[in-house]
């Protein structure tokens, strides 16, 4: 598993505080992070493959600045967004999990061989051709997933990956979290999620309010909703 860490992270955007003097270090293979709409948890995740950087402290992965060595990281730690819109980029199904592949040295072949096959495992094999932005919401977030996972990151994290989702492709996402070998990071409302993650962090006003266990933390989280 890699290595995350936070030292004394703080950030701001103009004069609204988001994170204050964080400090975490994440090494368990399933982490969920939960907390109120605006708590910071986003902005605390989006740090881990440098799309914001901290404006005091620290973030390293396995040991690497991630202000300095974003694009290093970036190899090893995938990120979904909330909204699969943001990250589809080529016109087709496939080309677009292709994509994530031409940066890797890989020969054609092997691109092919691998796009087919996350497609398959996707259940996007019957839509490989198809335009990408006229898939369904659902199908849209497991193409963005495809996508991801194929280059074979080390650290996936996810940013609320199920809000756009029915029940029926909310539960595949629940599934695949438990069979995936990689360390996942995943924040989400959706608390089902994460009550058999080895952890689960609460951010409350842009600090860290409960961390360990999952029945333990989602219970403090419960509090601090009533």
């Amino acid at each position: 598993m890699s290595s995350i860490r936070f030292e004394q992270v703080s950030h701001s955007f103009g004069d609204r505080s988001v994170l204050h003097d964080v400090t975490l270090e994440l090494t368990e293979q399933r982490i969920g992070i939960v907390g109120a709409n605006g708590s910071g948890k986003s902005t605390l995740v989006r740090m881990i493959n440098g799309l914001v950087a901290p404006q005091s402290g620290t973030v390293t992965v396995d040991g690497q600045n991630v202000a300095k060595h974003a694009r290093d990281v970036r190899r090893k730690v995938g990120f979904i967004f909330t909204n699969p819109d943001n990250q589809i980029v080529m016109p087709t199904v496939r080309e677009d999990v292709a994509f994530t592949l031409r940066r890797r040295g890989l020969s054609p072949a092997e691109i092919a061989e691998r796009t087919t096959a996350a497609l398959a495992k996707f259940g996007l094999s019957e839509h490989a051709d198809h335009p990408a932005h006229r898939l369904s919401g659902g199908q849209k977030q497991l193409l963005a997933l495809a996508a991801v996972l194929v280059a074979e990151p080390a650290t996936i994290v996810a940013d609320e990956p199920t809000t756009l989702l029915d029940a029926r492709n909310i539960r595949r996402i629940s599934e695949l979290w438990q069979t995936l070998p990689q360390q996942v990071i995943v924040v989400t409302h959706h608390l089902h999620l994460v009550e058999n993650f080895d952890r689960v962090i609460v951010i409350e006003k842009g600090e860290v309010v409960a961390d360990g266990a999952p029945e333990q933390s989602l219970a403090a989280y419960s509090a601090l909703l009533a």
